[in-house]
Order: C-alpha cells, then sequence, then structure tokens
C-alpha cells in the first residue's frame, strides 16, 4: 500500500443526507441494540447468579450471549453513527476492525453452536460417560480453541487484506466486510481469494458439519428409545436447533448480501445486511429463556423481585421494639 492503513479513507454511499428517514431508523436501531445488550447480559447474570446453572451447556449459552453482544456491538454503534452525520466516511483501519469482530462473531458462534452439539450428543448418546467427558478442564480447552482459532486465523485475513492497494476508495454497503475493500483494489489477490475460501471452509463448513452429524447420532439413538425418553430428548434439544437454523439462516442471507447487495432494491439491502448482527443476537437469549425449563427467565425474575420486596419490608426486633 502507498499510504498508511489510518491514512486511507472509505466512504459509505448508502445512508444519504440526514433526515425524518435516517432519524427514524435510529431510533429503530437504537431500541434493538439497547434491546440485545439487556436480554444478553441478562441471560448472563442468570447463569452466572444461580448455581444450578454452572453445567457446560449453560457455560456454552454464556459464550453464545457474549459472541451476540461483540457482533452487534461491531456494528450497530457505527451505524447509528452514520445515520446522523453528513459525511460517512470511516478510516479503512476502522473498517477492518470492523471485519475482523463481525467475522469473529460470526465464526466463533458457529464453533460454539458445535460445541453444544457435541454437549447434546453424549448426553443424550452416552448419558453414563457425559460427566467423564464434559470436564470442566476439557470444557475449558474446547472453549479456548473455538476462540483462539477463529480470532489468529481472522487476524491473518486481515493482514493480508491490509496489504492489498486500494484504487477506489467507496463502499455501496451499510458495514464493512472482507469482500467489499476486496472489491477496492486495483488488482486482484490470489492469495487473499483463497484464504478467504480456506477459512469459510475450516471455520463455517466443518462446524456447520459437526451440528448435522451430531444430530444425525442423537437422531439415530433416539429412534430406538422409550417415548417418554424421546420428548425428553426433543425438549433438550429444540431450543438449540431452533438457534442452529436461524443462525444459518441469517448467515446465508449475510453471504448473499456481500454477493449481490448492489442488485438488490435499498430496503432489501438494509434487511439483509443487519438480520447477521441483529436477529440472532436478539434473539437466541430469548428462545432459551422460553424453551428451557432450567433457565425460566421470566419467572426467575418475578421470584428475585418479589424477594427483595419482601426482604426490604420486613421489620427487624429492634425496630418492632421502638415502635411499641
Amino acid at each position: 500500500m502507498n499510504n498508511t492503513i489510518s491514512a486511507v479513507t472509505i466512504t459509505y454511499t448508502v445512508y444519504g443526507p440526514p433526515g425524518p428517514s435516517n432519524q427514524a431508523f435510529f431510533l429503530f436501531l437504537f431500541v434493538v441494540y439497547l434491546s440485545i445488550l439487556c436480554v444478553n447480559l441478562f441471560l448472563v447474570l442468570v447463569i452466572w447468579v444461580e448455581e444450578s446453572l454452572h453445567r457446560p451447556m449453560y457455560i456454552l449459552l454464556v459464550s453464545l450471549a457474549i459472541n451476540g453482544v461483540i457482533g452487534s456491538s461491531s456494528v450497530c454503534p457505527k451505524i447509528m453513527e452514520f445515520l446522523l452525520v453528513d459525511k460517512q466516511e470511516s478510516s479503512l483501519g476502522g473498517c477492518l476492525t470492523q471485519v475482523f469482530f463481525s467475522n469473529f462473531y460470526g465464526c466463533c458462534v458457529y464453533a460454539v453452536l458445535a460445541l453444544m452439539a457435541y454437549d447434546r450428543y453424549v448426553s443424550i448418546c452416552k448419558p453414563l460417560q457425559y460427566h467423564s467427558i464434559m470436564t470442566p478442564s476439557r470444557l475449558r480447552w474446547l472453549l479456548v480453541a473455538a476462540y483462539l482459532v477463529p480470532s489468529s486465523s481472522l487476524a491473518v485475513q486481515v493482514y493480508l487484506t491490509s496489504r492489498i492497494r486500494l484504487c477506489k476508495h467507496t463502499v455501496e454497503k451499510l458495514l464493512c466486510d472482507n469482500l467489499a475493500i476486496v472489491n477496492l483494489s486495483c488488482e486482484k489477490s490470489i492469495l487473499v481469494n483463497v484464504y478467504g475460501l480456506f477459512l469459510i471452509t475450516c471455520l463455517i463448513a466443518v462446524p456447520f458439519l459437526l451440528v448435522v452429524l451430531s444430530y444425525i447420532h442423537i437422531l439415530t439413538v433416539s429412534l430406538k428409545m422409550s417415548k417418554e425418553s424421546q420428548k425428553r430428548a426433543l425438549r433438550t434439544c429444540t431450543p438449540h436447533l431452533i438457534t442452529f437454523i436461524n443462525f444459518s439462516t441469517t448467515s446465508f442471507f449475510a453471504v448473499i448480501y456481500n454477493r449481490v447487495s448492489l442488485d438488490l432494491p435499498q430496503a432489501v439491502n438494509v434487511f439483509m445486511s443487519m438480520s447477521f448482527v441483529v436477529f440472532p443476537p436478539l434473539l437466541h437469549p430469548i428462545i432459551y429463556g422460553i424453551k428451557t425449563q432450567e433457565i425460566q427467565m421470566f419467572k426467575m425474575q418475578q421470584q428475585k423481585i418479589v424477594t427483595v420486596k419482601i426482604s426490604t419490608i420486613k421489620v427487624s426486633p429492634a425496630t418492632k421494639g421502638h415502635e411499641t
């Protein structure tokens, strides 16, 4: 590159000047982003407070919630800022930072979903060996791998992309992605393209395949169980299945958006670009809060509120004696 990363400016052209439509979208996105933070942090708090939930499945659920906050926070604040300013510009360094964290979010979610599927597989197919297989030590190492492998791999991708010489500096999208930056280059880089396909295969396709294989094994074993055991297996797998399907669907939309965004109407463009970092982080905690009996988020919240109220109005013996 002829210039440093911080000196190169990327301009976004789809926002338009500030006006009523931008302000309305800002308000909508602000409410959604605030809701994402609240439901995910509340879920983390519930699992942290309740010692009965300190089990592998719920520790993985905490990781899923944290990933959701990372994904939405990598995109939503910057979009809200651009909706209210006249010039939507970012340094190449800021753009690459957004690329890293949004991709990190997507890859880590798939990795955690694969670990959750493995946890369900061991729980249903090897129940007597569950505690010897899903030990705290093994779970920690699996989580370290789920975060370390994507972060190191994506750091290499961002470095390779940063070395590309850019001849254009205009992005017709709401946010940065690696393909958008690559398309601004003066010439195509075979290394960047091949490495991108390598990342998709290792960090997306492999975890996706592991989830599918886990559920094939679960289904095979479940067919040999009693009706009651089948219902219990279905009940424990339903939240994860809904979450996996939801995230895979929005990921598919994101892939389509990256490839054909210029040919889409603006409303569809906005919806598909935001769905990947908005709907999964918002819906995943709600799905688990409603579908998982052990969590029962809203009941637990009500019970704690009632307990706090009772403890505050309780009169101490010394106070009673003073009153009499």
